[in-house]
């Protein structure tokens, strides 16, 4: 993985970083690279998320999803971290014939679509919950268990459970004798990606997840007590300076469709990890070259309060444009797609850094397995580097708790005060 910022420097944007305090931020990312280490030597609760590249057994995987070669579907029943790692990874090697579909809300009309579209005699269930309790997983899990039974499926034999060593999916996983796999110990949701919580889909997909594994310890040998050494570290803590001087938001552009649900997974990380204390970088969602035509006109001349980050391969497959008779597009004929793509994300950096507005380059060799692994690692560190230095609790989320006591408690799930706050409600209603 390459980093390129360029156009983050003080000289070229507003806000920018200084030369000074790019040295200044490095000695910081000394002392944070150190806190670091020693979370990851000592498997402390959130830093042991930066050793699953060399923890996580591939060998497992495989022998769990053994039997589902006849998939013709594999549907991932989780939400937030329990889903969009293995989305983000399976969206991006492709599907090898095997779609991947992601029930991560309880929209019904949505659900139904899906459960409707999908060949359920030959869709593999994979539900995923840390606790085994998580009210939407379970809710979307027994609806489709309800699903294949009246479709005359035994939901038993197209069932996967990654789960902990406890709960009531665990109890489920024991009693039908389902292939289960376990979320690792001390690493949150959200950067699970890199373990049986991300890779089962792709694993049945055909993908090669040993490639993946070995692409975040690429990520992993790279980190470095210096930011100039390190491209996962450099993101954090430029993320982090931008912030401190003004660019609150930070718009994830990927350009490559594959792509769009890494911008999904990378919001979650961001916003969950290091909102908090009235800290905090707001991430928004972009795809290039899409939003160049909607998103740009804000981020190019609107408030001064955004970082843009462009993420493209360096290699990729390409098409050719036809020729054409057409005078005015005449000058397309004869070159990719590809090459299109290419320059408009030079042209959408150009345009950012010509208004003086603050972009960081991220570019992978290619979108194989191999770059993903190393994506999805260099932005857990990016992310846990940003948290040192903000000093905040990186790997809680108080404030989803409290949301889930609240919903849980107004289904009659227990008595919990925070549902008692939305009974408390002020109105001023507008018909």
């Amino acid at each position: 993985m390459r980093l390129d910022i360029g156009n983050a420097l003080a000289s070229v944007t507003d806000p920018g970083i200084s030369t000074e305090e790019l040295e200044e931020l490095d000695n910081a990312v000394e002392r944070a690279h150190d806190r670091i280490v020693e979370g990851m030597e000592s498997d402390e609760f959130g830093y042991t998320s930066l050793n699953l590249p060399d923890s996580t057994d591939p060998d497992a995987i495989r022998d769990a999803v053994a039997g589902f070669e006849d998939s013709e579907a594999v549907l991932t029943v989780g939400i937030g971290g329990s889903a969009l790692g293995a989305g983000t990874i399976s969206d991006t090697l492709g599907s090898n014939g095997i779609r991947h579909e992601m029930l991560d809300n309880v929209d019904p009309e949505a659900i139904i679509a899906v459960l409707d579209e999908l060949p359920l005699a030959e869709t593999t269930v994979n539900v995923v919950s840390r606790s085994g309790t998580t009210a939407e997983t379970l809710a979307n899990f027994l609806v489709v268990r309800d699903a294949m039974e009246k479709a005359g499926v035994d939901w038993t034999e197209r069932t996967i459970v990654t789960t902990g060593d406890s709960g009531p999916l665990h109890e489920l996983a024991v009693e039908h004798d389902l292939p289960k796999l376990h979320v690792p110990e001390g690493v949150p949701g959200r950067f699970s990606a890199l373990s049986p919580v991300g890779l089962v889909p792709a694993a049945i997909q055909g993908h090669d997840i040993e490639a993946v594994l070995a692409g975040g310890q690429t990520g992993k040998e790279s980190l470095s007590g210096s930011l100039s050494e390190c491209p996962a570290y450099a993101y954090g803590a430029v993320s982090y300076a931008l912030d401190e001087r003004g660019a609150s938001i930070n718009a994830m552009m990927p350009y490559a469709e594959g792509l769009e649900t890494f911008a999904e997974w990378f919001a979650q990380l961001w916003a969950e990890s290091l909102g908090k204390d009235g800290k905090g970088q707001t991430p928004a969602r972009a795809l290039g070259a899409t939003d160049q035509h909607s998103q740009l006109q804000l981020y190019r001349a609107g408030p001064r309060d955004k970082m843009v980050t462009l993420v493209r391969a360096r290699d990729r497959t390409d098409r050719t444009i036809p020729e054409t008779e057409i005078e005015d597009l005449a000058y397309l004929g004869g070159t990719g797609l590809g090459e299109l793509l290419d320059a408009e994300f030079e042209a959408t950096e150009a345009s950012l850094a010509a208004a003086g507005r603050p972009n960081v380059r991220i570019e992978l060799d290619q979108l194989d397995e191999e770059g993903i692994g190393e994506l999805l690692f260099a932005m857990e560190a990016a992310c846990i580097l940003a948290g040192e230095l903000y000093e905040i609790e990186t790997f809680t989320q108080p404030a989803v708790e409290w949301g889930k006591r609240a919903a849980r408690g107004l289904l009659g799930g227990g008595e919990f005060e925070e549902a008692e706050a939305v009974a408390s409600k002020e109105q001023h209603i507008i018909e």
